[in-house]
């Protein structure tokens, strides 16, 4: 399978303006962050962020921090398996801040962890999940 980057991820495509358009930071290897405002157009009930959205930001979490590891080199990642706990909810209009991480990686499965917490810090949801490698830069 190729896997191609055309900048139009429901994520983080700057390209696609209905998507979410996280914009990441990489504060060391395995780890990413981002900062994200949803708009009234992702809420679930009114003024409340769509557990789906809650769902995709923490995928794209382990997304970003296996290709904060990766970057430049080739390699590239799928979801596998992910298990999500909801611990409150998000209000739509408030700042949201995910974290994500990898926790361990054997040859073709890389393990991850994802937070998203609301602008005081008070975790939202979390996330851990496995990625499948598809694209090995070694290969």
């Amino acid at each position: 399978m190729k896997i191609t980057d055309d900048h139009f991820c429901f994520a983080c495509g700057q390209d696609n303006p209905d998507g979410l358009r996280l914009r990441m930071e990489y504060p060391g290897p395995g780890r990413c962050r981002a900062e994200f405002v949803p708009g009234r157009k992702f809420q679930g009930w009114l003024g409340i962020l769509h557990g789906g959205i809650i769902s995709t930001l923490l995928d794209e979490g382990f997304a970003h921090a296996y290709g904060g590891v990766e970057r430049g080199r080739g390699a590239a990642a799928v979801t596998a398996e992910m298990t999500v706990r909801f611990k409150k909810p998000a209000k739509t209009g408030q700042k949201c801040v995910l974290e994500g991480r990898v926790v361990g990686r054997d040859r073709k499965i890389i393990t991850c962890k994802s937070v998203l917490k609301d602008e005081d810090g008070v975790e939202i949801a979390s996330a851990t999940g496995k990625l499948i490698l598809v694209k090995d830069p070694t290969s």
